[in-house]
């Protein structure tokens, strides 16, 4: 009795390597090397922030500091730590910002540019922890309790 033979399936052109050509190889981005980098973390929100030589560009998730945050106070908070490490114009900040809303991104993305310039320049470390820029503000949102509307507010009370 002949032994049934087992049927193949053809390869799948992705995982094998050798059949891609030259030109449909993906193009790698070299991008300079960084001089700093942080991670900052603020409420829900996680920063990953890279520091460039540059004169003080933002570019936040591929968009500018003006577009990403609208509000002027959240802006400030942002810019307020390169101003007082006085490198405002000698950076160019690359940041991914991930979780949270945009206070709490606005929180990370200052807290990550603070490590980022104590990794690039300890120096700056004495300068960044006395205006507090290092801490991390560790208030969090609090959780919903059974019984309870929101974490605190209570249903309405009634005597009789």
């Amino acid at each position: 009795m002949p032994a049934p033979s087992i049927p193949t399936r053809p390869r799948n052109p992705r995982s094998c390597p050798s059949k891609l050509d030259g030109d449909a190889k993906r193009q790698v981005k070299v991008l300079p090397q960084h001089l700093g980098y942080g991670t900052g973390r603020r409420k829900e929100a996680v920063a990953r922030v890279w520091l460039y030589p540059g004169n003080g560009e933002y570019v936040i998730n591929g968009k500018g500091l003006e577009e990403y945050f609208p509000r002027q106070t959240l802006r400030d908070q942002v810019t307020q730590t390169l101003e007082v490490a006085g490198g405002s114009e000698r950076y160019r900040v690359v940041a991914t910002i991930k979780g949270g809303g945009i206070s709490g991104q606005a929180g990370a993305l200052s807290h990550g540019i603070a490590r980022a310039l104590v990794d690039c320049d300890e120096t700056l470390r004495s300068d960044l922890k006395k205006a507090g820029f290092l801490r991390r503000d560790p208030r969090m949102k609090e959780r919903k309790k059974y019984g309870l509307k929101k974490a605190r507010k209570r249903p309405q009370f009634s005597k009789r």
